[in-house]
């Protein structure tokens, strides 16, 4: 059962259960009323701005119910009705963390073990069933990558699987790249030789969040894709030499690319890169697009490069990566803010067609979202 208490000076509101408690500042809870004076019923967007709010605005009262609390308003004489389940989801009141390189309880880091459980999906059964489509959307959300086997062999069917969940990301590359591979080829463009692992773009900004790569033709032995969980490097680095994780998160380092007289992309950002409250955000890391690096201090510059040496050692072992083939009509869509992705080396004889196209996380995530909006409002 809930109760609540008022601040001597009608500052802050308190709620509690007998096992958790939560406090609650009336400015913060002005702010976020629901009412339709507050809020746009149609899409929930704010009405008002927080200068329309009294600097003076203090709880009067207080009552509740089993899962609501109807707090008064002074001066504005305002009533409103707050759902206590929803005020403890957004509390703030709570321990802040204090690791560096945190992440939110839904982003799980891997390694080589999750080969044995890699995330994938039907591409039929995701078009045609949203249980389906979430719980793969989901997959991609909490481990950064994910394969959709058993789509159609057909020229830019990569576009489907964006329709699954946003849009096209075009670029300079345009609305989608081809990756076209022969083994013992007249032409080195098309060598089947290896890449490390690397993310995508990191010259952009924004860098493109989502990469899906679609298998076309798939004839030559070896080519294995592979994946890096580049958050979970960096927490390796971090548990192996706090200083590394700090020199690499703290210093810029700087990429670029030109592909012609009209491309000259460049950017300054960490290769490991964190919220001013430490979460873990982004993995940047790409050795052909690494540029001069000259935003790090003399005296800590033998510090950085034995840092950026040891991540690339961490993303390069064995025991952190994911491996997998793509065949005709298989795809896989992978954050790229985050997991690393490579291709093994060729043998034989053989060709290798892939496309690849960009989108945007926030698409996706608000895909999820929504398929998750109907779970969420029958629990109400």
């Amino acid at each position: 059962m809930w109760t609540h208490g008022i601040s001597s000076d009608g500052q802050v509101l308190t709620l509690t259960d007998g096992t958790q408690s939560a406090r609650f500042h009336a400015v913060w809870l002005r702010d976020n009323a629901w009412d339709s004076a507050t809020r746009s019923p149609g899409n929930g967007q704010r009405l008002i701005a927080l200068r329309d709010i009294p600097t003076d605005t203090k709880i009067r009262s207080a009552t509740m119910t089993e899962n609501t609390v109807t707090v008064e308003f002074s001066p504005e004489n305002k009533v409103i009705t707050y759902d206590v389940p929803w005020l403890m989801e957004n509390r703030y009141d709570r321990p802040a963390s204090s690791a560096t390189g945190w992440m939110p309880p839904e982003t799980v880091p891997w390694n080589s073990n999750l080969e044995a459980d890699l995330p994938q999906a039907d591409f039929e059964t995701v078009k045609t069933n949203p249980d389906a489509l979430k719980n793969w959307l989901a997959q991609i959300a909490r481990y950064g990558f994910a394969k959709l086997n058993g789509g159609p062999i057909a020229d830019q069917a990569l576009m489907q699987v964006v329709d699954l969940f946003g849009f096209v990301r075009e670029t300079n590359y345009g609305r989608h790249f081809e990756v076209r591979t022969e083994v013992n080829p007249t032409n080195l463009a098309y060598t089947g030789l290896g890449l490390q692992a690397h993310t995508d773009n990191p010259y952009r900004d924004p860098v493109p969040t989502i990469q899906v790569l679609y298998c076309l033709e798939s004839s030559a032995a070896g080519g294995e894709n592979m994946v890096v969980d580049g958050f979970a490097a960096a927490l390796r680095l971090r548990d192996e030499n706090p200083g590394y994780f700090d020199v690499l998160s703290r210093y810029c380092a700087r990429f670029e690319y030109a592909g012609d007289d009209s491309v000259a992309l460049r950017t300054r950002r960490p290769m490991i890169e964190l919220a001013p409250d430490g979460e873990l955000i982004a993995i940047r890391f790409n050795n052909r697009s690494s540029a001069a690096i000259t935003d790090v201090p003399f005296d800590q510059m033998e510090t950085y490069y034995a840092a950026y040496r040891r991540l690339g050692e961490i993303i390069d072992d064995p025991m952190m990566e994911v491996t997998f083939r793509l065949n005709p009509g298989e795809s896989f869509v992978v954050d790229n803010t985050r997991v690393l992705h490579a291709r093994k080396a060729y043998s034989g004889t053989g060709n290798r067609w892939l496309q690849g196209c960009y989108a945007d996380k926030d698409g996706l995530l608000s895909k999820l979202a929504t398929l998750d909006a109907p779970k969420a409002m029958a629990a109400q």
